[in-house]
């Protein structure tokens, strides 16, 4: 054994070629230069092999000297197969835009480098097959025994082959929902909303059912969410779908997708009340529950708006005189806040206080969560809303232009011209913040208007002067000009809407 036999042009040149892969690979993907500094240690260490081999012969150690020899040479193909891997899987196909999922590169690799053995050993002139013969009850018990290992193998192949799964999906396992951050050949890898890290088998998830979120087929991902209500069956099903509905679509929320649209339906009856689904599409799975959160509160005060109640199980214990005297007082000072918050408002300055009273037992409570649209401008609607907590911008529109007029705090009112002449909307309104308002309609202006008639004309100046100042502010921010209408036309309006004389 000499020098020029261990170290032929074959070998040497084999040698080069992985030097060369080695730094080819180090260069063009530094993410895998540990794996190219290992492949050319490896390289290191084939090459001492055989110098060991060299020097074991000159010593009279034919065996040592055989047995360095031939490790140096499986262990040189191995490092050209593993360095010339890396090169195809990491550098050649991601050229041409072909991806090969991690656990079939170490397949394809591994299968290369146990054809490679069984190649040097028939050139050996040792017969692979007698290996598998003399040793068959041994593999057999080593298969038992790694049977879940090998299941967890093979399950993260199969999982990635077959592409049930991949890197980035958000997933549901039982009570585990995240998303996948690595897939390996044991386990798969879920990332969860608490930055927990959950290790599933990939055999568990062979064997039973889990949920991806959102379909395959879309470039982004939509996720219908499921938010539940019971209401008491006083109200119309179909009103109560679509007072749900419209508290979605009519609302800024984050994540919330207009397209597809939300939808409401009454999925049952049981236990006196109706339950009802309002499902809406998110956009973004990490909010889930903060975006279900956002729903429900429009969707809460929307149902206040409308007077539909919530259906919950209570238990009640009545003292008739107790009970009567504590809604006597809850009513009285009820009426004292509504009465407090007309005081405040200079176009009911004209009402007496017994007047004042007779409205205040009027005004229904009307909540909106922030982004509800209050009124939209053009619509018909026979009724002012007074605001008694938080804050409303005022809008006009044109054409696709909207423009920001101002801002309503506590004390003041908006619609008025709805509920007094019947006229549509001039502006839109929507809520700055959650918004406390007190609604009164037509009929409940009307019984103080025909009880004194002549309180139409001190009204209608009111309304004049509101109406001037507030086209100024609209004027001012459109740069425009309107004339506002006149005093007497406001009181011809109110008289012909309310049928006077």
């Amino acid at each position: 054994m000499t020098l020029s036999t261990l170290f032929d042009a074959q070998t040497v040149g084999t040698i080069v070629i992985a030097i060369a892969m080695g730094l080819v690979l180090r260069t063009l993907r530094p993410v895998d230069r540990g794996s190219a500094v290992n492949a050319l240690v490896l390289l290191a260490a084939a090459v001492i092999a055989r110098f060991g081999a060299l020097a074991a012969a000159s010593m009279d150690h034919v065996r040592a000297a055989e047995t360095l020899a031939d490790a140096g040479m499986v262990v040189l193909g191995i490092v050209v197969i593993r360095l010339g891997g890396l090169l195809l899987f990491r550098v050649a196909l991601p050229a041409v835009r072909f991806r090969v999922v991690q656990i079939a590169q170490d397949l394809v690799i591994f299968a290369a480098v146990i054809g490679w053995v069984f190649v040097w050993l028939r050139t050996a002139g040792v017969d692979p097959t007698s290996l598998f013969t003399t040793s068959a009850v041994i593999t057999a018990v080593i298969a038992f025994s790694m049977q879940d290992t090998l299941g967890n193998i093979l399950g993260g192949i199969v999982l990635q082959l077959d592409d049930s799964v991949e890197v980035g999906d958000w997933v549901r396992v039982d009570e585990v929902s995240g998303r996948i951050v690595d897939i390996r050949w044991r386990h798969t890898a879920i990332e969860t909303r608490n930055r927990e890290t959950v290790i599933v088998p990939n055999s568990w998830l062979m064997k039973n059912r889990f949920t991806v979120v959102g379909a395959r087929d879309d470039g982004a991902i939509r996720w219908r969410r499921w938010v539940w209500f019971n209401v008491d069956l006083d109200s119309a099903p179909s009103e109560v779908c679509r007072v749900l509905v419209k508290s979605v679509v009519e609302s800024d929320i984050p994540h919330v997708l207009s397209e597809p649209a939300p939808t409401a339906v009454l999925m049952d009856t049981a236990d006196g009340y109706g339950r009802y689904a309002l499902r809406y599409w998110l956009d973004e799975p990490r909010e889930d529950d903060p975006t279900d959160s956002l729903v429900r509160a429009h969707a809460l005060t929307a149902l206040a708006r409308h007077r539909m109640r919530l259906a919950v199980r209570r238990e009640e214990h009545f003292l008739v005189k107790e009970n009567e005297a504590r809604h006597a007082a809850l009513e009285a000072a009820e009426t004292a806040r509504r009465r407090a918050a007309l005081d405040g408002v200079d176009l009911f300055a004209p009402l007496s206080d017994d007047e004042k009273n007779q409205l205040a037992a009027h005004l229904v409570y009307a909540p909106f969560a922030k982004g509800d649209v209050v009124t939209r401008q053009g619509a018909i609607a026979h009724w002012l809303y007074l605001v008694v907590a938080g804050e409303a911008d005022i809008w006009f529109e044109n054409d696709a232009e909207r423009t920001h007029v101002a801002v309503l705090t506590p004390g003041t009112i908006f619609g008025e011209m709805g509920m007094l002449t019947g006229e549509p909307r001039r502006a839109t309104v929507t809520a700055r913040t959650d918004l406390t308002c007190y609604r009164l309609d037509k009929a409940g202006f009307e019984i103080i208007l025909r009880g004194r008639p002549d309180i139409a004309g001190e009204i209608s100046g009111v309304l004049e002067t509101r109406i001037t100042q507030l086209m100024a502010k609209r004027d001012s921010a459109r740069n425009g000009q309107r004339t506002a209408p006149k005093h007497a036309d406001i009181l011809e309006k109110i008289r012909e809407f309310f049928g006077l004389d």
